[in-house]
């Protein structure tokens, strides 16, 4: 870890995926990968205030993927979009089989596994939790117990019935939590809030 905090992000796809659209919905723009990952680094840097170089070394977005004739049509387009803002940001994306009748099962337990073993591994210094799900609690005592700072990055809000927002637990059992939608009126971050969001007039992620 000398002279180099090596920071990996893990996205609970549904919970940013909610969180994206209803900051679309609301007039914002579209919340973009590159800018939040710019404002992890400053985040991360602020709180171990080490002086060191802290970069985003990897990054990756679990979700359940439904065949293209359960998708609703009025999605598949806005799904392509955040595909290819994935690729461009260079994220690993891990999909799986998802039905109507089972939802999301499986999804939380393969991404806890492959953030443990990657942990244990090694490869990262810091893990940022995109998620609200209290079902990582375990993991990230785990990944405390082995000196890996965690960080709770999640959003926090309601409308038309869904409600987002992070576990208590979870948050207590990381290193750091951070509330995104809290960052609009923030002295310090503010302008990294205002800058994760992309118009149409831009063309890159």
């Amino acid at each position: 870890m000398q002279g180099f905090i090596r920071i990996a992000v893990f996205y609970d796809g549904s919970h940013f995926t909610y969180a994206q659209n209803y900051f679309y919905g609301k007039g914002q723009g579209w919340l973009s990968f590159k800018p939040l990952h710019k404002f992890v680094q400053e985040y991360v840097k602020k709180q171990l205030q080490g002086d060191y170089e802290y970069k985003v070394v990897y990054s990756s977005w679990y979700q359940g993927l439904f065949t293209a004739n359960n998708a609703e049509e009025r999605n598949l387009k806005t799904d392509r979009r955040r595909h290819h803002d994935l690729m461009h940001a260079g994220i690993e994306t891990k999909f799986h089989p998802m039905s109507h009748t089972k939802g999301e099962k499986g999804v939380d337990v393969a991404m806890a596994i492959d953030i443990l073993e990657m942990g244990l591994s090694d490869i990262f210094d810091v893990a940022v939790l995109v998620t609200g799900d209290g079902d990582f609690v375990p993991l990230a005592r785990v990944l405390m117990k082995h000196t890996i700072s965690v960080v709770n990055l999640y959003f926090d809000y309601e409308e038309a019935g869904h409600k987002s927002f992070s576990n208590e637990r979870l948050k207590e059992a990381c290193s750091y939590e951070v509330n995104f939608n809290d960052l609009e009126g923030h002295k310090e971050f503010k302008g990294h809030f205002k800058s994760c969001f992309r118009h149409a007039e831009d063309s890159k992620a």
